[in-house]
């Protein structure tokens, strides 16, 4: 019995173990968890989780202090284990760490769903240590001598703390508080150079060394020492320099007319608008600390500023000081002198001085003596005329005469004395009537004669104009409707062919310019009767034009079009003939890239100069490229716009560009402001304003200076004003840097009267954040000194379509929004519809965006997105993807 029992014991003992090992395996699958991984930055690690189930292998996710981790770069393996029928599977995953840093450090688990309930793997732990890292260093920057400023420098690790040395020259400072994020330098006599090292339990790291250049402190006390009718003298005191001597001083002088305003001077005069002459500028040797200015125009203000400069630099400019010439006498005498002899009465009469007054006229002295009388002289005032009473034969006896002008500064050169001449009848007027006869009225009618011509006038106007409207009311396309008969009385319709003007409209205008016939030949294809075109609303107005929205009326349609006004002035006939051939070849333009001429037509009539051209131009509802790319990075909720989608924008106007080459054209203006996007989201090169066609050579000097966009302009034609294609690929350059910043302006904090000195000194655009290298590389080619070292249109083209090919393609999102330009209540036009360098507004209201689905896209991805409270679509970083030449992973 005994026996019996430790049986039954022993086998419920063997169950028991079985069940709950069933039980355990059913629990917790894992059967290797996830290691310890502890390393310095940029660290590559993998992680590794193990398990056993039985069926359907699951799919393994990854978690990170219990967040699920989306983009983990993981592999999962799956090997059957059963034999002879059984289910069995191992699946292994991996996830790897490329590149450790400081969001990669915590808690890791796997997880998984088997028979409906998940289970978690033992966690294990990315610990980052290493040596302390910077997340500020200290900048380079020019200060003022003995002037307090400060330095930032900032590190952190782990492990932490991480304790900060700062060194001046490479000897450590004792700043008396330990460890300092900002190190304030109470002064400095002489350049110096900063840095900062971060000490920490794993070592030591070195921040860059910021060089702190010292100039000459801003001079004092500028004042006005003497002053003459075109001359000044200024003197100064000049501020400490440090250790570095003054070597000169600069000073400048503007006349106040031209005086923009206390706030508006600086980097005002080189192509501004409103921008006054380019200042007298000139240097002094120091000491003495004063200078005299000469050639200055008398009796007038001008503002004044100094700077001094030593071997490291020239200081602040002092405050505008006004001063002002003084009064000086006439340079020259009246003219002509002439007096006359009536009875006992002389007459006088002389005209103004030619040259200068040098102050202000206060009148005339006239001197006048006989052959035996003593000279009298007299004050006349500001007539230039004067009747002379004589008395005596001796008074008149050889009287000579003399007149001089007359400032507050005193009198200037009498004039040659004339001999005084008997009048004689047919001599002219009498002196009587010379002097006091009243001049004839031009028109003496009574007011009532007036007043009746003008309400006939009135009257006439109205009765034609309602005749007009009348006639117009009967009037249809094909000729006159509803005329009454004779016999019956009866409405019957009569057919009469209207006339059309506008061909003899246009051969009118055509007649008028005074051009070649074999250039009006080629003109009537392209020229428009300016009263088929009716203006609308202004889209936008640039520094070289204005852009407004208009009806071209057709034959049997009307187009909706954007009519672009010059601003630039045509002078010359030889200028009106070269607008007119351009246009005749912009006509003829048939590329998808580049926005074709509709016609051209004038504004204004031969009576007030030559007539002003007007360009007509498909209309544009999506707007330019500079407004698209700041409404995805400024607008109310700000939207990510793909890699390839601005890569596709460069090869678009890479494009056009080309064709314009090839047609020997020069667009000297191009720029983002300047580039439209169609109906499909392709750029398509627009603003003509500035091309030239090239009929002979390969390049184009500019005559007139006028004001240009300096910041996109190449650095020879900034020097020289000539302009070739490769100016244009400078331009391009400029206008890629635009595109990859989201339409920021091109060389932030450096104002336009600095660029060329900016460009001259080496400097050219910084590489945009997120841009690929391989892009920066193409775009600072463009930038090359030698215009034979830049690339031509058609390299660039081929570049920029390779890069867009090698890049993966963008992941289309469940819901893509459409900027729905069309008019209607609350849809606002977008500026410059068809080019132009208009500035940018907010964008239109919501209800301006209709969304569509993914499947209704454009297959070559070609979509306007705009802000909703969707999120917008991003570019998935694909890592096992190989990169692009220069371009570092993940970027």
């Amino acid at each position: 019995m005994d026996k019996v029992l430790l049986a039954w014991c022993l086998a419920l003992c063997c169950w028991a173990f079985v069940a709950l090992r069933g039980a355990q395996g059913e629990a917790n699958p894992f059967v290797a968890s996830p290691g310890n991984i502890t390393g310095a930055r940029g660290l590559t690690g993998t992680l590794r989780c193990e398990l056993q189930v039985q069926g359907e292998p699951p799919e393994v996710t990854w978690l990170l202090d219990g967040q699920v981790l989306e983009l983990a770069d993981s592999t999962q393996t799956q090997v059957p284990l059963g034999e002879d029928g059984e289910d069995d599977w191992k699946v292994v995953s991996q996830l790897r760490i490329l590149s450790l840093q400081l969001l990669d450090a915590g808690r890791y688990q796997c997880a998984v769903v088997v028979g409906g309930k998940t289970f978690l793997s033992k966690p294990g732990y990315v610990g980052l240590e290493g040596l302390p890292n910077f997340l500020e260093e200290p900048e380079d920057r020019t200060v003022v001598a003995n002037t307090p400023f400060n330095l930032s420098c900032l590190a952190q690790g782990p492990p932490e703390p991480v304790n900060l040395l700062w060194l001046q020259d490479a000897a450590p400072l004792d700043t008396g508080h330990g460890s300092q994020h900002i190190l304030q330098v109470r002064g400095l006599n002489k350049t110096s150079s900063f840095s900062c090292e971060a000490h920490n339990d794993k070592g030591v790291t070195t921040s860059r060394t910021a060089t702190i250049k010292v100039l000459p402190q801003q001079p004092r006390d500028l004042h006005l020492v003497s002053r003459w009718p075109t001359e000044l003298e200024v003197a100064w005191t000049p501020g400490l320099s440090g250790i570095y001597p003054l070597t000169h001083c600069t000073l400048q002088a503007v006349l106040s007319d031209d005086w923009p305003g206390w706030n508006d001077w600086i980097g005002m005069w080189d192509g501004e608008p409103g921008s006054p002459e380019k200042p007298l500028t000139l240097q002094a040797s120091v000491p003495p600390h004063r200078l005299r200015l000469a050639g200055l125009h008398h009796h007038t203000p001008y503002y004044t500023r100094v700077s001094c400069a030593s071997s490291q630099g020239s200081s602040p400019w002092t405050h505008w000081l006004l001063v002002e010439t003084s009064e000086g006498v006439p340079l020259s005498p009246p003219e002509n002198v002439s007096a006359m002899r009536n009875g006992s009465q002389a007459f006088v009469r002389w005209q103004e001085p030619r040259a200068p007054l040098q102050g202000t006229l206060l009148g005339y002295r006239l001197a006048y003596r006989g052959q035996d009388t003593p000279e009298v002289l007299m004050d006349v005032g500001l007539k230039q005329e004067v009747i002379l009473e004589l008395r005596g034969e001796g008074t008149v006896s050889n009287l000579k005469v003399s007149v001089a002008a007359y400032t507050a500064a005193g009198d200037g050169p009498w004039s040659v004395p004339v001999t005084l001449e008997q009048w004689r009848p047919g001599q002219g007027q009498p002196i009587h009537q010379l002097v006091s006869e009243p001049p004839t009225p031009a028109f003496s009618w009574p007011w009532w004669y007036v007043l009746l011509g003008a309400v006939v006038t009135a009257a006439c106007v109205l009765f034609l104009a309602l005749f007009l409207i009348h006639r117009r009311k009967k009037e249809t396309r094909y000729g006159e409707v509803f005329e009454p008969t004779v016999e019956r009385g009866e409405l019957v319709v009569r057919y009469r062919v209207r006339k059309s003007y506008s061909r003899r409209t246009t051969e009118a205008t055509l007649n008028s310019l005074g051009i070649s016939e074999e250039l009006k030949e080629k003109l009537r294809d392209v020229m428009v009767d300016r009263h088929k075109v009716a203006l609308g609303k202004t889209l936008g107005e640039g520094e070289f034009g204005a852009v407004m929205e208009g009806q071209l009326n057709q034959d049997d349609s009307v187009l909706k079009v954007a009519v672009k006004t010059m601003k630039i002035a045509i002078c010359t006939r030889s200028e009106l003939e070269d607008f007119l051939s351009e246009a005749v070849c912009m006509k003829e333009f048939d590329h998808p890239n580049v926005m074709r001429l509709i016609g051209v037509c004038f504004q204004g009539s031969e009576r007030e100069g030559f007539p002003a051209p007007v360009v007509i131009l498909p209309f544009m509802k999506h707007g330019d490229l500079h407004s698209f790319l700041l409404y995805s990075r400024l607008g109310d909720q700000p939207v990510f716009l793909p890699t390839q989608m601005l890569v596709k924008f460069m090869a678009d106007i890479a494009s056009g560009m080309e064709y314009l080459s090839t047609k020997r054209f020069i667009h000297r203006d191009l720029a983002a402001r300047n580039c439209m996007l169609n109906e499909n989201m392709s750029v398509c090169v627009a603003d003509f304003g500035l091309s030239k066609k090239i009929y002979n050579g390969d390049y184009y000097r500019q005559g007139r200076i006028a004001k240009m966009p300096v910041k996109w302009i190449a650095i020879e034609s900034l020097a020289d004003r000539v302009y070739t294609s490769k100016s244009d690929v400078w331009s391009f350059g400029v206008t890629m840097w635009e595109i990859a910043t989201r339409g920021q302006t091109p060389y932030p904090g450096v104002e336009n009267s600095e660029i060329y000195d900016y460009l001259r000194q080496g400097n050219r655009l910084k590489q945009p954040v997120d841009c690929l290298d391989g892009l920066y590389v193409l775009m600072s080619r463009c930038w090359e000194l030698n215009p034979r070292d830049r690339p031509s249109f058609a390299e660039l083209r081929e570049e920029l379509e390779d890069t867009l090919k090698a890049l993966p393609p963008a992941q289309e999102p469940d819901e893509i929004l459409y900027v729905n330009m069309d008019e209607g209540v609350g849809h606002p036009e977008p500026p410059g519809a068809a080019g132009g360098a208009d500035p940018p507004t907010q964008p239109g209201p919501k209800d301006s965006c209709s969304c569509l689905t993914a499947a209704e896209v454009h297959p070559a991805g070609r979509y306007v997105l705009c802000p909703s409270t969707a999120p917008g679509p991003t570019l998935p970083v694909d890592r096992s993807s190989p990169a692009l030449p220069g371009q570092e992973d993940g970027a």
